[in-house]
């Protein structure tokens, strides 16, 4: 008998098999240079939609049932929350699967992970603080920068089992990165304040 007869046989993909590889790649994870940057950028796109229409919904202060701040700030903190905890989840399901289509562990085409660390590195700012381009551009380099530096335990995380492992440390990078994100916007309104 020859390896060829002996090679494990590859499985037709099924439908929910082309479902994970979308949810993984989110479209952009087969880019040729950089998947994981482009997937960071859907990252930002989709927290600025977010944003958006949090504040177009959240905060139009409707006469029948006015929020008050802290209600639409709590809302707001809710809502990011909730859709990184979704597409985490989701994440875990569809990088496992990816996994074992494309045949090796963390595949680069997989980037559903830093889409779920880009929008926790924004969790923190508030509606009242009027996004700029710098705020965008600082929270996406810097979770890049913790996605592949990799601090302690973000390096721990990637030898987690499949799907866990390719999301976790792209999740704990999101909370670094909005942890120094904090930080630097704290920097920016006291150097700010005293200068005025």
């Amino acid at each position: 008998m020859t390896k060829a007869a002996i090679a494990k046989a590859r499985r037709a993909r099924g439908p929910l098999d082309y479902v994970a590889l979308a949810v993984a790649t989110c479209g952009v994870g087969y880019m040729p240079l950089a998947p994981g940057t482009f997937g960071a950028a859907l990252g930002v796109g989709l927290y600025l939609l977010v944003r958006a229409l949090t504040i177009r919904i959240v905060m139009s202060r409707v006469p029948a049932y006015p929020l008050t701040y802290e209600v639409a700030e709590s809302l707001r903190v809710c809502l990011m929350l909730a859709i990184a905890f979704g597409v985490t989840f989701l994440g875990i399901w569809a990088a496992k699967r990816a996994e074992n289509l494309l045949g090796r562990k963390d595949p680069g085409a997989v980037v559903i992970d830093e889409v779920a660390g880009q929008l926790i590195a924004f969790l923190f700012i508030p509606l009242e603080v009027k996004l700029s381009w710098w705020m965008i551009f600082a929270g996406f380099i810097l979770f890049r920068l913790f996605d592949i530096w990799k601090p302690y335990p973000i390096r721990r995380l990637e030898a987690l089992e499949s799907g866990l492992g390719i999301m976790a440390d792209d999740v704990l990078a999101g909370f670094y990165a909005a942890a120094a994100l904090t930080l630097l916007l704290a920097a920016v309104s006291y150097v700010n304040m005293i200068s005025t």
